[in-house]
């Protein structure tokens, strides 16, 4: 692993930025992508009934009942047809996941080279990590507002995606709030099976939205095969639920690459505890927390929406919780928002990774919009009137 060049935690470094500013009013924090809601009222009573089985090992492949609610959470969301023991394996948090996906997906040489892993740009840290882990080149591919906040991994040259071995893909976009639609996804697959790389569909923000629910990678992919080949999608209570400290995800996909991820994991990977896997078989198999957690982020985004108006390029994003907001400077006004308002947001820069093309995000701050509305509603206040 080449440990020097793994990037430096964006929270590592707003720490560093912030260090001696004393915030000029009661902080609020809006840095971390961390629910504030309320968490679903049966996980105290779920855990209770199954307290004993803290004292049992927990199978790898999880429990079948959370592995048949997963399948079927995907049937009813996605139409995908998915085999609970064959498509299946829960996660100890989709972080997890996406990191230890990449050793038994990348080879240690692809075409006689080196392989690559392409990564958007900004990204999820978690992603170059693993790049770097399994021995890979990790090639960023900036998204931006020409490109519709989606890498366009189509431009990267032909040399290159001979020798790529994964790519991440995350959508709705963190922190961009982007999402693929139908005909990206297409394409993403063609390119997928032209240069036999996988993708890793990072989707764990897919429930929280405000008007249509983005499209998902394995209704895609199901069109053109049924074996999902070259796919791997990973999903999250953390946000879908409120849940992030449970840390349960589940990745589904291919069968075969299910099975190697499954031998690797036998070995290598961490267990979730059988009472934490019986309240995300529950939570998998309920909507009504779900529908109610998107309606309190609608009404966060509508708050937004009247005191930003048309400033800062705001939107409403198609997924996700965050503002993707243009200051011009994102490190100037993060201190700025600090220093006089006690606002903590996160420079869109320390998401990014500088390119040839330049810093996609550096003109960017990162809003979590994760508080209690009234909170929301005064940081909102403040931001505008300070910036």
């Amino acid at each position: 692993m080449q440990f020097d060049a793994l990037p430096v935690s964006p929270f590592t470094r707003l720490n560093k930025l912030l260090d001696g500013v004393e915030p000029g009013l009661s902080a609020i924090t809006m840095a971390v992508g961390e629910p504030q809601h309320a968490p679903p009222g049966f996980v105290l009573a779920t855990i209770e009934k199954h307290l004993a089985e803290f004292g049992k090992y927990p199978p790898i492949i999880g429990p079948e009942p959370l592995r048949v609610a997963i399948a079927a959470w995907l049937k009813r969301r996605y139409g995908a047809q998915i085999d609970a023991a064959r498509h299946v394996l829960p996660l100890v948090g989709t972080r997890e996941g996406l990191f230890s996906a990449a050793f038994v997906t990348v080879p240690d040489q692809k075409n006689g080279k080196q392989p690559a892993v392409l990564i958007p740009n900004p990204f999820y840290q978690c992603y170059a990590a693993a790049a770097l882990s399994a021995g890979a080149e990790p090639i960023y591919v900036n998204a931006t507002r020409e490109t519709g906040f989606l890498p366009d991994f189509a431009s990267v040259p032909r040399d290159v995606l001979a020798r790529t071995a994964v790519v991440y893909i995350c959508s709705p976009s963190n922190p961009e709030g982007a999402a693929a639609d139908a005909d990206y996804w297409r394409r993403l697959f063609a390119l997928a099976d032209e240069f036999d790389f996988t993708v890793f569909a990072d989707e764990c923000y897919a429930e929280i939205y405000t008007e249509r629910p983005p499209i998902g990678a394995l209704e895609i992919r199901s069109e053109t095969s049924r074996s999902l080949e070259r796919l791997l999608a990973f999903h999250s209570l953390s946000k879908r639920s409120n849940l992030a400290g449970l840390r349960s995800g589940f990745v589904a996909g291919n069968a075969e690459l299910i099975a190697r991820f499954r031998e690797f994991r036998n070995v290598a990977g961490p267990q979730l505890p059988l009472p934490l896997a019986a309240v995300s078989t529950v939570a998998w198999s309920d909507e009504a927390h779900v529908v109610a957690n998107r309606a309190l982020y609608g009404e966060k985004f509508r708050a937004a929406q009247a005191k930003l108006g048309n400033r800062f390029g705001f939107r409403i994003p198609a997924g996700s919780f965050f503002l993707w907001l243009d200051v011009g400077d994102g490190e100037a006004a993060t201190v700025k928002l600090w220093r006089e308002g006690g606002v903590r947001v996160l420079p869109g820069g320390y998401l990014s990774k500088d390119t040839a093309a330049g810093n996609p995000g550096k003109n960017f701050i990162r809003v979590a919009l994760v508080n209690e509305i009234e909170t929301t509603r005064e940081a909102l206040d403040r931001i505008a009137r300070i910036l």
